[in-house]
């Protein structure tokens, strides 16, 4: 949470109706991102818009673009800031400590973190363009890039299996994740889900799905999370074998 020189959260300050928020904290970058962070956590990010985060942090929407060029490095921003949380995540190691399953194990989960954490914008990870058209969301920094592939490569991962790793994990990712936070108000468009069970009369044409409705609705997102991370992790481990015997 973006906080201010006396300890007041942007979010609270806002919701106290304090115009003067740029007044107590020098405007800068990191405070910017921070903010259209949370606006987007509140409101989503259909609503965001220069002038309203402008009105967050109590300036004029011309006043932020001394420090971001406009909406598109704005939503830029918020995908580093959301990428970079990773680094803070003391349970994610940037290199394998207790071997590579460990290591991926890891990352996975600090990924799902932040999109738990930042289920509205999450999606933008998916969206925005990379910082090289072959990376992949959302390990989509070189930094985090780097850090996997060398980090496999030291656990005996050819570069072929590394390269291969990568694509297959960030898939899993990726997917499992934006299905996750769809059920969390992420706008997903076509994936988004419904917030209301539909009418049972209207499945009458489908009995099976109809009886099995209430188990289809069970959030199992844990486990599924757990059980295919696993199924995952068992792949790459023959992939990573059959390359060290070619």
């Amino acid at each position: 949470m973006a906080v201010l020189e006396d300890g007041t959260g942007v979010d609270a300050a806002l919701r106290d109706g304090d115009p003067s928020l740029s007044r107590r904290r020098p405007l800068d970058r990191g405070l910017i991102l921070q903010a259209a962070v949370e606006f987007i956590d509140e409101h989503g990010l259909p609503g965001l818009t220069m002038r309203r985060l402008g009105q967050v942090l109590g300036v004029e929407a011309m006043a932020l673009y001394r420090h971001v060029a406009g909406k598109e490095e704005l939503l830029d921003g918020v995908v580093e800031r959301l990428v970079a949380g990773m680094l803070s995540d003391e349970e994610v190691f940037d290199s394998p400590r207790n071997g590579w399953q460990d290591f991926l194990q890891r990352l996975a989960h600090g990924v799902r973190r932040v999109a738990l954490a930042h289920p509205k914008a999450f999606p933008l990870v998916a969206s925005r363009p990379p910082e090289a058209p072959w990376l992949r969301p959302p390990l989509r920094s070189l930094d985090w890039v780097e850090a996997f592939l060398v980090g496999l490569r030291s656990e005996g991962f050819t570069d072929e299996a590394a390269v291969a790793a990568y694509r297959s994990f960030t898939s899993f990712l990726l997917g499992q994740l934006l299905l996750e936070v769809a059920t969390h108000g992420a706008d997903l468009g076509p994936l988004d889900v419904l917030e209301e069970d539909p009418d049972p009369s209207g499945l009458a044409e489908y009995p099976t799905v109809g009886r099995l409705r209430h188990q289809l609705s069970e959030d199992r997102s844990a486990v599924e999370f757990e059980e295919a991370l696993e199924e995952l992790l068992n792949r790459l481990a023959l992939v990573r074998e059959e390359s060290r015997d070619e």
